[in-house]
């Protein structure tokens, strides 16, 4: 392993590099902007391509076109940039074409401001575009995380023949932290469906529309079977204390390390809570939540936004137990000590 202290944007940069990444198409949006600065210099210097689009719009459609001939292909924004390529995101889940995005959620709604913030949850989780479409959905916390999971991302991606997203907020973009990143490189193989320009794949046909009714629904039950099969198989999380806790914080990204030190804070004080945090957002841990609540009196979810992955957590518990929130918006990010104090409360009433 390399060991570098790099940013979080960096981060993802190399992981896609290492995952055989072969174009960047973007445009610069704070507090994304890390990442397609890096990927300018380092896909040329390494035979890639790098192209800033015109928009938003541009380098979706671009993405599109390019994981259609067999490459693997990314782009990255933040909230307002997300929100533009929605269309062509929808696009690439009707094709079926792998490729990955990293959003680094800014505050909004609107222009709002640059500071990281979780409320693009909705839009990217429960899919922003038209029609009935999913996307991987991948949640790192950590500079480490924004490398591994984006290399997991390029694998999930050509798996299952998806668009796979990194939900990451503006802290985890903006930190500097040591990441190992590892020494062999992927080596992407061809893509029996993809088209090359040559005679082996002129046959293959890339859309996503179906004019006929009938087609339409076919594709779209092929579809919802995938996406049942993602649900089975791709589920990630990580849980701390959950076996004996009292009261389970369910967070992801950096409303988890906030939560991480709150229970450590309310362990040391005698209090038995645990931390449950989803790796995958698509597709959501909701067995395993479910599992823990047989035995924890309640749960709380932290967010850095007006309550967006609750509604998920209050899915997977069906009523078995009270779930609470607490967040934080615009770019303000809660203390330990205002999740701890919150976590008193709950656990006295």
């Amino acid at each position: 392993m390399a060991k570098e202290l790099v940013k979080g944007n960096v981060a993802i940069v190399k992981g896609a590099l290492l995952a055989g990444c072969e174009v960047y198409f973007g445009y610069p949006i704070t507090p994304a902007s890390e990442i397609a600065e890096t990927a300018s210099l380092l896909f040329p210097k390494l035979g890639r391509t790098f192209i800033q689009a015109e928009s938003e719009v541009s380098a979706i459609n671009m993405v599109y076109g390019a994981a259609g001939a067999g490459v693997r292909a990314m782009t990255a924004s933040s909230g307002p940039g997300l929100s533009l390529k929605q269309e062509g995101i929808s696009y690439c889940a009707g094709a079926e074409l792998p490729c990955f995005i990293a959003d680094i959620v800014r505050g909004g709604p609107g222009l709002g401001n640059i500071g990281p913030e979780q409320g693009d949850y909705n839009q990217i989780v429960h899919g922003g575009g038209h029609g009935n479409y999913k996307v991987i959905v991948l949640a790192p916390n950590s500079g480490q995380e924004m490398c591994d999971l984006t290399i997991k991302g390029f694998e999930l991606a050509d798996k299952w023949r998806t668009p796979v997203i990194l939900l990451a907020d503006g802290y985890t973009g903006q930190m500097m932290e040591q990441v190992d990143f590892p020494h062999s490189p992927a080596t992407p193989t061809r893509k029996p469906w993809a088209l090359y320009g040559d005679a082996e794949s002129k046959q293959n046909l890339i859309t996503s529309i179906y004019l006929s009714h009938s087609d339409l629904e076919k594709h779209n039950i092929k579809l919802q079977k995938k996406y049942s099969e993602i649900e089975k198989e791709e589920v990630m999380f990580e849980e701390l204390h959950c076996d004996d806790a009292e009261l389970v914080i369910v967070a992801y990204g950096i409303s988890s390390r906030i939560c991480r030190s709150a229970m450590d804070l309310a362990r040391e004080n005698g209090l038995k809570v645990g931390l449950f945090r989803p790796k995958s957002l698509f597709p959501f841990p909701s067995t395993r939540i479910a599992e823990i609540a047989g035995h924890v009196k309640g749960f709380l979810s932290v967010e850095c936004s007006n309550g967006q992955m609750i509604r998920d957590v209050k899915l997977a518990l069906n009523g078995k137990c009270p779930v609470e929130f607490y967040g934080r918006m615009g770019g303000e990010v809660p203390s330990a000590q205002e999740v701890y104090d919150v976590i008193r409360r709950q656990m006295a009433s």
